[in-house]
């Protein structure tokens, strides 16, 4: 496959990686200093099995979408309808696009920028950006792709590429899933600044984490999600599976960058208004955050 990544920090870079080791053309699409770092060096692609330089293409123009036969949509949920516009003249009628973002309505308003199917994937992988070109893999890397007609070839292909993927006819049960693991983890995490495994830890943090998971739960009932399975144990799971993970709401803090929390926490507080719900930890958990977002004194204190 011609294959291209819209969005190539920690999630796009790793996914692109693992595709272009397996033989398919990958083109990434980053910053300046990412491309240069690429260009001159390959993508750094260490995981918890490799460590390895890999080969592939990198630009900072979206027009290079114009020969991917599938297109990894990897953009921070506050971007994309920016840069949905960025691409959407230079897609093939045939190219097909994956949302692989926070949140759960990503694909639908990506399909509505770029007047095309768009199918939504749910991420379940830690990943860090070391430093330009250089993406480090904590743990899993599983992808769960919406039903779509292509979607079932285009997993049996990412499987290929070690990257173990399904199709789920509930894909919004599975990214509301997400969304649920994500309000429980990822604003304690940067607020804290721990990774999981060392905040469960603390005193009093499996019950607050309860309290938000309780909260969204009641949200997702109330908006007519069906979740296919119990999620309060894969939230506890995760503290063993992903321990030295930081979320990527705390990764984002300590670089003083914008984070997605208006689309995790701040989503669940702004539909429990809109249906009633009570939601005053994942508020907090909101409010906090955002009090936080760009301080500079914040991000140089915590990198230290």
């Amino acid at each position: 496959m011609h294959v291209a990544v819209m969005g190539a920090g920690a999630v796009g870079c790793y996914y692109g990686g693992m595709l272009a080791r397996a033989g398919h053309s990958v083109t990434l699409i980053a910053r300046p200093a990412h491309v240069e770092a690429i260009r001159a060096r390959g993508l750094r692609l260490q995981t918890t099995r490799f460590d390895e330089h890999v080969t592939l293409q990198a630009s900072d123009s979206a027009s290079v979408v114009a020969n991917a036969d599938v297109v990894l949509f990897c953009v921070k949920s506050s971007d994309t309808e920016s840069a949905g516009a960025l691409m959407q003249a230079h897609l093939r009628a045939d190219a097909l696009v994956l949302s692989l973002q926070n949140g759960v309505d990503n694909a639908q308003r990506l399909s509505g920028v770029l007047g095309r199917e768009v199918i939504p994937t749910v991420v379940y992988v830690g990943t860090g950006m070391v430093g330009p070109g250089h993406v480090q893999h904590f743990g899993r890397g599983e992808l769960v792709l919406g039903d779509a007609p292509a979607s079932a070839s285009l997993a049996k292909t990412l499987s290929e590429a070690d990257v173990p993927s399904t199709v789920s006819t509930n894909v919004a049960g599975a990214l509301w899933t997400k969304l649920i693991i994500n309000c429980a983890y990822n604003a304690a995490s940067a607020i804290t600044q721990l990774p999981y495994g060392r905040l469960v830890e603390q005193a009093g943090m499996w019950a607050t984490m309860r309290q938000a998971y309780e909260e969204c739960v009641a949200v997702a009932m109330t908006s007519g999600v069906t979740l296919d399975a119990p999620v309060w144990p894969m939230i506890e799971a995760i503290a063993q599976s992903m321990g030295g993970q930081h979320s990527s709401t705390a990764q984002d803090l300590q670089k003083g960058k914008p984070t997605e929390i208006d689309h995790l926490n701040g989503y669940i507080a702004r539909q429990g208004e809109r249906l009633g719900i009570a939601t005053p930890v994942n508020t907090t958990l909101h409010s906090l955050v955002k009090a936080l977002e760009g301080q500079p004194a914040y991000a140089q204190t915590i990198a230290a």
